[in-house]
């Protein structure tokens, strides 16, 4: 039976420092074993790109909190429609275009007067003194497609969930900021994929790894969900993540 691996990034694969030192061991293990790894993240391509690269991840992945999968060529025999592709992946999108999130960011500032500040009114520079970010990494999180985080520096959060609520839109919470996005989430992107890997693989078992509450739709999908509660937890889930496969 096979086993896959689904992951948040922040928090469950990065340390507050950005360092994933503490978790290349279990990874590599893992990986040798050939069990896919799919992270599933708020982040943009770029940045889950950037991840994959250095941690030596080449299976599918799922960026800006379940709004689009990219599945890179060749990857399954079996492969359903899609919406897009490119020289490396096929894209299914399930997000609302990122400039329409934008434009509805501008119009809720301006008719309620709530002071919002998204990751499109920043420069990589003010990004990253903000995040905390590198600065080559506040470039890669500002290459949105589909989702916009943003922090509300009034006192009228609850407002504004229901102003969003009016417009058809969506809220999430990730660890630092809120999102506004399509309807989508983490969950249903993964149940996507699962469905995928079962009709290329056949029967599967899956697992989820994950720290806020953005990802709890990703926990709910999966058979064995992994909570990280400090990120000095990290090293000690991903242990448990090893021992679940050995089972």
């Amino acid at each position: 039976m096979k086993n896959v691996i689904f992951s948040d990034i922040d928090g469950t694969i990065l340390s507050e420092d950005y360092s994933f030192e503490s978790v290349k061991p279990a990874i590599n293990q893992l990986t040798s074993l050939g069990i896919p790894i799919i992270l599933c993240s708020s982040k943009t391509r770029a940045e889950i790109e950037f991840y994959r690269k250095e941690i030596g991840i080449k299976d599918p992945f799922i960026s800006e909190n379940g709004a689009a999968i990219f599945i890179p060529k060749n990857y399954f025999s079996q492969m359903p429609k899609y919406d897009k592709s490119t020289d490396q992946y096929n894209i299914i999108e399930i997000g609302t275009p990122y400039f329409l999130l934008r434009q509805k960011i501008k119009d809720i500032r301006e008719r309620n007067n709530i002071d919002i500040i998204g990751f499109g009114d920043l420069s990589a520079e003010e990004l990253s003194k903000e995040s905390k970010l590198p600065l080559e990494l506040a470039i890669l999180a500002k290459q949105r497609e589909y989702d916009e985080p943003f922090r509300v520096l009034t006192d009228n959060e609850n407002q504004l969930i229901n102003i969003i609520d009016s417009e058809g839109l969506y809220l999430t919470k990730g660890d630092c900021y809120w999102h506004l996005k399509g309807n989508h989430d983490k969950g249903s992107a993964v149940t996507s994929l699962i469905e995928l890997f079962s009709q290329n693989f056949g029967q599967i078992r899956t697992a989820g790894i994950g720290n806020s509450p953005n990802d709890l739709p990703m926990l709910s999908a999966v058979e064995k969900p992994f909570w990280v509660g400090e990120t000095d937890q990290i090293e000690k889930v991903w242990k448990k993540v090893v021992m679940w496969v050995s089972e």
